[in-house]
């Protein structure tokens, strides 16, 4: 087993084109190629420890969230009558997340982080911002919906 990935994933190389223009070939020697077949395989294989370390934190912590993860891409789903309540799941969810993933060798791009609210009221809806700076994150403002 060990052979097939060494053959499919080392001794790769690539180049770039933009319009007409061809640049050399590079070797690439790291990773599973975008695209690749194994790609969702691989990347399985290795989140599902994290995934599953990450949920039994939570649980341990008393924090009522629910995760679901699109390879590089995730949720984070909290659900409660009170905002307050939610926003406070929601940051101490994001902080062990944002550890246990340093601790993996693996990056947040609090940049691309986004906050949505949904809810039931008929009258006008004024969220609270997430604040995430006491770990290293951004404010996160509701996104306009």
């Amino acid at each position: 087993m060990a052979s097939f990935f060494t053959d499919y994933l080392v001794k790769r190389k690539t180049n770039y084109t933009w319009n007409k223009l061809y640049s050399p070939i590079f070797k690439v020697n790291v990773g599973v190629g975008q695209g690749s077949a194994l790609s969702p395989i691989l990347s399985a294989f290795y989140l599902s420890l994290f995934l599953y370390i990450l949920e039994k934190r939570l649980k341990n912590l008393k924090i009522s969230v629910s995760f679901i993860s699109f390879v590089d891409d995730g949720l984070i789903i909290s659900q409660n009558k009170l905002i307050v309540i939610s926003n406070s799941q929601l940051f101490c969810s994001y902080n062990v997340l944002s550890k246990l993933l340093d601790s993996f060798s693996l990056i947040v791009e609090h940049s691309k982080t986004d906050i949505f609210y949904f809810n039931r009221s008929h009258g006008i809806f004024n969220p609270l911002s997430l604040g995430l700076s006491a770990i290293g994150g951004p404010i996160l403002r509701p996104k306009d919906s």
